[in-house]
């Protein structure tokens, strides 16, 4: 999946930090509930303007960034 049409990066939302299809709620928080131990329905739930694809994109988002830090090629 290409996260590029779910994940904006705009400096007017949330100081330019990667968000949800220009939403305020950004990658990182969707990453942090993951982490936490929310599964994709609770999160879902808990915020119902997002779709299982934009879990997926900040998921394929995240590993773009690990990706380019180690310097893998394919990006």
């Amino acid at each position: 999946m290409s996260y590029r049409d779910r994940i904006t990066i705009s400096p007017d939302v949330r100081a330019g930090k990667p968000c949800i299809r220009g939403m305020r709620i950004t990658v990182y928080e969707v990453l942090e509930y993951l982490a936490s131990g929310m599964s994709e329905a609770e999160i879902l739930a808990e915020f119902p303007y997002l779709e299982p694809d934009d879990i997926r994109a900040s998921l394929a988002f995240a590993a773009g960034i690990e990706r380019r830090l180690m310097g893998v090629p394919g990006l």
